[in-house]
């Protein structure tokens, strides 16, 4: 159950970080809208991580905690802000990936 709440705090990780994206392009009230959504994401990220963290090892859900934020904004970036995709890009995302499947195998 803390390894499905760790995912989600993760999860909006990446809609706090893409809420900053999307407000940087926005103006007026559109952009304080995306800053609220960020304030939003943002607690709730917080929350659960707090929650997960009474269990799993910290160090443990700090780095997947990070690792899906770092993941899903990179993600984001590429689908949604049509950033480029490039081999190194990718190829560093990639071991990203397995360095937080990694750290999930050897938890207890």
């Amino acid at each position: 159950m803390h390894w499905i709440l760790l995912i989600i705090a993760g999860l909006f990780e990446v809609g706090f970080a893409s809420c900053l994206g999307k407000a940087k392009e926005a103006t007026g009230i559109t952009a304080t809208y995306w800053y609220v959504g960020f304030l939003v994401c943002l607690s709730i990220s917080m929350i659960l991580l707090v929650k997960a963290t009474q269990v799993l090892p910290i160090g443990t859900a700090y780095a997947v905690w990070t690792g899906i934020g770092a993941v899903g904004t990179v993600l984001m970036g590429i689908f949604v802000f049509k950033e480029p995709a490039e081999f190194w890009r990718l190829f560093f995302i990639t071991t990203l990936i397995a360095s937080i499947v990694g750290l999930k195998a050897v938890s207890n």
